[in-house]
């Protein structure tokens, strides 16, 4: 894993530049840091090393083809580079590396079959840069998924591009605004959706997606190789034919495929053990396969509410895995809170980035690679959500039927323009009334409160259009399958992958998460809904799987997640002062993007009556990196 940036048509001191844009990308690769430069076409690409396979000088970067028409910076792992290596010397004969890293063989693909053609051949999780000196052009791409962090944009006259926000900030002459039509999504969310950022003219490239900048460099353009939703329309198309135990038993083939690719490492590896159905099924499919006990890690709580250590360390000794666990309280918490904006480089604001730090630092002690289970909820309905929405998706065809349109919406709207913020059945009852359609309720389900935090926001604030392509109502057949591709598309690669890299980046951490590989996540659109989600029961196939490697009485538990008792702890001692602390020091800075006056509100209330929780976390989050940016 690494770390990569970029200026093109520089105009002074592109050595300082690179050189700053690679010292704020020291996390991601801590190991080695060299930059290449052309004077002549006003270029210059600069790379941090993390590494992981090929340890050698042969593995260094930014790598020239041996030709010296490529120069290339690429950040990640490609899981099948030996088979694409083995496809090209069928194919061209015999072809010469230095060593045996899968940038050499990414680059060397390149320039046999093209960027585009080799993008479709690579599995794995990456962000690379490819300068072509003879075409005079740049080429930015990003995994199908977007694992791997990409931004991009203008700074003055240049064009700049990095794996992390903080490095093109780094870049002399950067002074680009806050851009505040991306709030309003930002405290509806908690994260900054692609490809926007908190910055005007700073761009994220999407997942599956290639841009290409030529000579001027005044003009770029992007495009997808890779669309998921193609992939899960032709998953309806083409359904799995058998029967549910055969669908477990390719499931576990392709799972333990992916795993034992992704095992592949020159420096110690581990995995994550929260004691939740996902990360338990990656490390007993790892444990099948390996003969030696797998290093698992995990946290644990004293507030029994939110602490799975102990079901960890009991799958744990039945698995016969190494595992170190680490118990965390309070003051962990309050001394990770500082590295938040610097971890994270814009607004972030998933309450669960503070385990997800707190294991990833512990991992790091012990091992360079750590496999994640993420993406179950997403691909395999386990989110609590779900089974609400068929429960909504009743009352709403039900209970609430016969009050015909327009009295319905008419009803609802005004029911919503009383002051809804303390009287939860009221505010339940106007929006369920205003509801016509699986994304409005998935919508309403996942955050009761959006009214309030879009009153939040300065009067002064436009947003964007809300884009009806992010939320494709009725493209696949099935309210659960719409709306797991919407969270595919925007919460999975910006709140989750987003979280789990960053997290994990901030402490030099390689994550890897094998259910995105892309043969199970084609498997997964061919399955029908109910080898998914049948009686109330959850992420069905997952869980039978892994009933075949830990008893089904281990697992039988209450959902959890992963998160800490934030809720209660902002509520007292030094955590309570952090966070006044922050909301008065950023009060001056922040009258521009926030209404302080609700704002006020909302925290007394939140005192009080342990309301908006949520809303508070994200307006906290917002004013530190506030505070962070402007260098306080």
């Amino acid at each position: 894993m690494c770390g990569i940036a970029g200026i093109v048509n520089f105009k002074d001191n592109p050595i300082e530049n690179i050189e700053a844009m690679n010292r704020k990308l020291h996390r991601r690769g801590p190991d080695a840091g060299e930059y290449w430069l052309c004077e002549n076409d006003r270029i210059v690409m600069g790379h941090r090393r993390l590494a992981i396979v090929d340890l050698s000088e042969n593995g260094s970067q930014p790598m020239e083809s041996l030709d010296k028409r490529y120069v290339i910076v690429y950040n990640g792992e490609i899981y099948n580079a030996h088979k694409i290596k083995q496809q090209m010397q069928d194919t061209f004969g015999h072809l010469i590396y230095r060593g045996s890293s899968d940038t050499e063989i990414l680059l060397n693909a390149i320039a046999h079959y093209g960027v585009k053609e080799t993008l479709k051949k690579c599995r794995g999780m990456f962000a690379f840069a490819l300068y072509d000196r003879e075409k005079k052009t740049l080429t930015l791409a990003r995994d199908r998924m977007g694992e791997k962090p990409l931004y991009y944009g203008k700074v003055k006259d240049s064009f700049v591009f990095a794996s992390d926000i903080n490095a093109i900030r780094a870049v002399d002459g950067f002074s680009n605004p806050i851009d505040t039509a991306v709030l309003q999504g930002y405290f509806i969310n908690g994260y900054i959706t692609a490809p926007y950022s908190i910055y005007q003219g700073i761009y994220k490239l999407k997942p599956g997606c290639v841009l290409t900048l030529e000579t001027p460099f005044s003009k770029w353009s992007c495009e997808e190789y890779y669309d998921i939703k193609d992939v899960a329309r032709n998953g309806q198309k083409n359904r799995f034919k058998g029967t549910e135990r055969e669908a477990v038993d390719e499931l576990d083939g392709l799972l333990k495929k992916a795993i034992k690719d992704q095992m592949v490492a020159d420096v110690p590896l581990g995995a994550f053990l929260s004691g939740g159905i996902d990360s338990t099924l990656v490390v007993s499919l790892m444990q099948s396969i390996s003969d030696i006990p797998v290093r698992t890690f995990t946290i644990g709580f004293e507030e029994e509410k939110y602490n799975e250590a102990v079901f960890a360390k009991e799958t744990a000794k039945h698995l016969g895995t190494k595992h170190t666990e680490m118990y965390v309280g309070y003051q962990d918490v309050i001394d990770l809170l500082p590295c938040i904006p610097e971890a994270f480089g814009e607004p972030f604001a998933d309450s669960s980035q503070l385990p997800t730090m707190l294991v990833s630092k512990m991992t790091r002690e012990h091992v360079t690679v750590s496999l994640s289970g993420d993406a179950g909820d997403e691909f395999f309905c386990g989110y609590n959500s779900y089974k609400e929405i068929q429960n909504g998706l009743r009352i709403m065809q039900g209970k609430l039927g016969f009050i015909k349109e327009p009295l319905r919406t008419s009803l609802g709207k005004q029911i919503l323009k009383y002051n809804v913020m303390h009287s939860p059945f009221l505010r339940v009852l106007g929006r369920t009334l205003s509801i016509h359609t699986p994304e409005e309720l998935y919508r309403a389900i996942n955050d009761d409160d959006i009214r309030a935090h879009r009153l939040c926001i300065s009067k002064k604030v436009q947003p964007y259009p809300t884009g009806n392509e992010i939320y494709p109502d009725g493209f696949l057949t099935g309210a659960e399958s719409n709306l797991m591709l919407m969270n595919i598309l925007q919460y999975l690669p910006d709140d989750i992958l987003t979280k789990v890299d960053r997290a994990g980046m901030y402490y030099s951490l390689e994550t890897r998460i094998p259910l995105l590989d892309a043969d199970v996540m084609q498997f997964a659109w061919t399955l029908p809904d109910e080898y998914k989600m049948n009686q109330g029961v959850t992420k069905k196939i997952l869980k039978e799987l892994l009933y075949r490697y830990v008893p089904e009485s281990m697992m039988n538990r209450p959902k959890k997640g992963f998160s800490v008792p934030v809720s209660i702890w902002l509520k007292e001692g030094k955590m309570r002062e952090w966070a006044e602390s922050v909301l008065n020091d950023a009060y001056s800075l922040s009258n521009d993007y926030i209404n302080a006056g609700l704002v006020q509100a909302v925290w007394k209330d939140y005192i009080n009556n342990n309301h908006w929780s949520s809303l508070i976390w994200y307006i906290l989050m917002f004013d530190q990196w506030l505070l962070y940016e402007n260098g306080k």
